[in-house]
């Protein structure tokens, strides 16, 4: 699975990175490496918490992130 990770700077100069295929993944960091690698765990997270509750099927071998 490929997610594409979309980045911006609010107006406070925090970045706020989000995952638009996977709803609610959106976090704040300081910089654009730190809301990436932010929302880049929580992506997991998801993943694994939808593998487990039998949401999502676990023959997923790789997730790759393409940051915009």
């Amino acid at each position: 699975m490929i997610f594409d990770i979309q980045i911006e700077q609010e107006e406070d100069g925090r970045w706020i990175a989000e995952i638009p295929s996977l709803p609610g993944v959106m976090l704040y960091g300081q910089t654009p490496e730190e809301a990436k690698a932010k929302v880049k765990a929580l992506a997991l997270r998801v993943l694994a918490e939808r593998i487990e509750s039998g949401e999502t099927e676990p023959e997923l071998v790789s997730v790759t992130f393409n940051a915009a």
